[in-house]
């Protein structure tokens, strides 16, 4: 049984780009989406609404230029020394993402993450249709997600730690035992329990205690 719990955002959290505007660049509708994802991080825009109207801005996308966009991701500074480390404790290290599956799976992999969830694209012929597939990874099911992944792990929510920046991400803030804001937009630092204003994912370990 995992000691605590640590759940993080994924896009500018635990990678530095807008996984979404990546792909958005493939399909030449780059300007648009960054514009549509800035409103909704700030929470001017609904979260679900927005994506179907950032994705929509994806469709006829060949889905084989996912592995492309995936060299382009990097993470963020200290991630891997955050997952490792909260593992090293005894930890549980998870993510979840308003982006998606087709691009978070081989990060997860990667980082040995204990627990992973995004969105998915719906394809047809190998192309993307411009919608998603499955429920939308928006502020609640974050929240649903961090509450769920620590009654599987029996971690009590008093020891759950969630960390992001933007909207989305008040949802699990509220749930979980610690909220951390990570570089994050004014509405995020004002809701959160403290605020970290470098990226370095690895100052999360001194808040926890783990690294002097």
């Amino acid at each position: 049984m995992p000691r605590f719990l640590v759940v993080l955002d994924v896009d500018s959290t635990l990678i530095e780009q807008e996984a979404i505007e990546l792909l958005a660049d493939e399909a030449g509708t780059g300007p648009e989406v960054a514009r549509i994802t800035e409103r909704a991080m700030a929470g001017e825009l609904d979260f679900a609404a927005s994506l179907a109207e950032r994705v929509a801005l994806l469709a006829g996308l060949d889905a084989g230029c996912c592995a492309g966009v995936a060299d382009r991701i990097t993470l963020t500074a200290g991630a891997e020394q955050l997952i490792e480390g909260v593992h090293a404790a005894g930890g549980a290290a998870a993510v979840v993402s308003g982006g998606f599956h087709e691009l978070l799976d081989p990060i997860a992999a990667r980082l040995r993450l204990d627990r992973h969830r995004a969105n998915r694209l719906e394809l047809d012929g190998g192309r993307f249709t411009g919608r998603t597939s499955g429920p939308v990874i928006d502020a609640g099911a974050k929240a649903e997600a961090l509450r769920q992944w620590a009654d599987e792990l029996d971690v009590p929510l008093a020891r759950t730690i969630a960390v992001g920046d933007g909207a989305n991400d008040l949802g699990m803030m509220a749930a979980a035992g610690l909220s951390i804001a990570f570089d994050a937009k004014p509405v995020v630092r004002a809701a959160a329990h403290l605020s970290l204003p470098r990226r370095d994912l690895s100052a999360v370990l001194a808040v926890l205690g783990l690294r002097g």
